[in-house]
């Protein structure tokens, strides 16, 4: 499969009279909107294609029903009080838009040189980025989302794989509840991590559902780490940065890794 044809899926499997599509060729992205509203969903296509390499014709369903999901939820009034434990933070990268698509300003806060924060609605099968007009309507300050979302990221359970290569230990987090790179705004969770590794602590948010933690013993662990955050990177639905981290002084540093030399951004 290719961008092209998976692009055909998607719009035969999403006509609706009230949907309209906007292929960038470009980027590679297809974007379905409302066409009232103009609220909508971005999709970058060649990730797509390599989950469908990957695992086959369900990668394309999830997608599909995410999208259908997103735009009939995100078209329906959305309320904040009452729901101050669906409040969470989302990691995204930093050409990730800072606009809705009605041009309202959405809450977010600079994380690293490679990521931001921002803050979602969780709605159950989707969920809603909360912008300034969401705020304005409830009367609700930045820093009251902010404080609920930090307690409730916290809150989340964190269990983990573990596996060895070439000396080299790495734990995955991948509970595919939509938070698992969000956990990295976990800091009693990462200074826990910390304190049981003995070698160099790397951190990687490649996409939306995934962190890895890496005990980085020797040279041939930052290949492996690099080549594996790459192919994550790659097959994630919301793709975030193939870029690792340091995590050194309680502080997450980009780092490039270029073969055996690496370098810190």
């Amino acid at each position: 499969m290719d961008s092209k044809k998976l692009k055909k899926i998607i719009e035969d499997k999403l006509s609706r009279s009230d949907w309209q599509f906007t292929f960038d060729r470009e980027k590679d992205t297809l974007r379905v909107e409302d066409k009232s509203t103009k609220k909508g969903i971005t999709i970058l296509l060649p990730g797509i294609v390599a989950k469908y390499e990957a695992e086959g014709s369900k990668s394309v369903d999830e997608v599909i029903y995410y999208i259908e999901e997103s735009l009939t939820v995100m078209n329906k009034p959305q309320e904040l009080s009452g729901k101050e434990k669906n409040i969470f933070p989302v990691i995204r990268s930093t050409s990730f838009p800072t606009e809705a698509s009605d041009g309202k300003k959405l809450l977010y806060d600079e994380h690293t040189a490679e990521t931001r924060i921002y803050y979602a609605l969780d709605l159950g099968t989707t969920y809603r980025l909360i912008d300034e007009g969401l705020l304005d309507k409830e009367k609700w300050q930045p820093d009251q989302i902010r404080e609920i979302a930090k307690f409730n990221i916290r809150s989340l359970n964190i269990s983990y794989k573990e596996d060895t290569v070439a000396g080299n230990i790495f734990y995955f987090i991948n509970t595919n509840d939509g938070y698992d790179a969000s956990r990295i705004l976990n800091e009693s969770f990462l200074q826990k991590m910390n304190q049981k590794i003995t070698g160099a602590m790397t951190v990687a948010v490649p996409h939306q559902d995934v962190l890895i933690i890496a005990d980085i013993q020797n040279e041939t662990g930052y290949d492996i780490l690099a080549q594996m955050t790459m192919s994550f990177f790659t097959s994630g639905r919301v793709p975030i940065t193939a870029l690792s981290f340091l995590y050194e002084d309680n502080e997450l540093e980009p780092i490039f890794i270029l073969g055996k030399n690496r370098s810190r951004e």
